[in-house]
């Protein structure tokens, strides 16, 4: 595949859907930065993995403060004394979610965008096969894109390449670059904070293994399926 011209920054947290998108982009643009966000969450060592992997990947890295989301948001993901459980608020809502985690992310990353020369800021959110954040949809993707277009009065995509895949195909992109060991073991997605397989009991661990199995048990067609989505060729 030939790269695009251009820059572009990628929102990354060291999870699996941050790191195969920064792998898919590192294929597809001259020059790619990282973004990563420190807002008080639950566990540091999501910052550790994401310096670690940046390191890995030869990719810039920047790690922005954010930490005054921590005092305004309230959720299991920034407070100790808030099970990660997944139990949904009265609008259906997991008491994951961080209210307006990806507004304040996706905003910021626009503005590093414009710093950098990047036209383009790549996020791993997915309304396929997710845990049900209104953040994640692409309507709000789209409307702030435009927002931030207006507010910039300069060209930007928020480009969502995991918009429309499941997990399963989420894991068989990362395959397509030869990062399946990678993400698998080297990335951070629990809940609770482990590395690599985590603790296999949260949300963000199951709906992972779930899609690494399904994957590999119909590698092949899912693999030919992915790349047809993605218009990988």
């Amino acid at each position: 595949m030939t790269k695009a011209k251009g820059t572009a920054v990628v929102v990354f947290s060291g999870g699996q859907d941050s790191t195969t998108c920064l792998v898919q982009a590192l294929e597809q643009f001259e020059q790619v930065h990282a973004i990563t966000f420190d807002y008080g969450q639950r566990h540091v060592k999501e910052i550790e993995i994401a310096q670690a992997l940046t390191k890995k990947l030869g990719v810039t890295h920047k790690v922005m403060d954010v930490s005054l989301l921590n005092e305004l948001a309230i959720s299991s993901l920034t407070r100790d004394d808030i099970e990660v459980d997944g139990t949904l608020s009265e609008k259906g809502v997991p008491n994951t979610f961080v209210p307006g985690r990806n507004i304040l992310f996706l905003t910021l990353a626009g503005i590093y965008a414009y710093q950098v020369g990047a036209s383009t800021v790549i996020t791993g959110v997915c309304e396929t096969d997710y845990s049900g954040y209104p953040d994640c949809r692409n309507d709000f993707v789209k409307a702030l894109e435009k927002a931030l277009v207006l507010g910039m009065d300069r060209e930007l995509t928020l480009s969502t390449p995991l918009m429309w895949l499941d997990k399963a195909e989420t894991w068989a992109l990362a395959d397509h670059y030869n990062a399946l060991e990678l993400v698998r073991d080297h990335t951070l997605t629990c809940y609770n904070g482990i590395q690599g397989f985590g603790c296999g009991e949260c949300p963000a661990c199951e709906l992972r293994s779930r899609g690494l199995e399904n994957y590999l048990n119909d590698r092949d067609a899912i693999l030919a399926t992915t790349r047809e989505k993605a218009q990988l060729g």
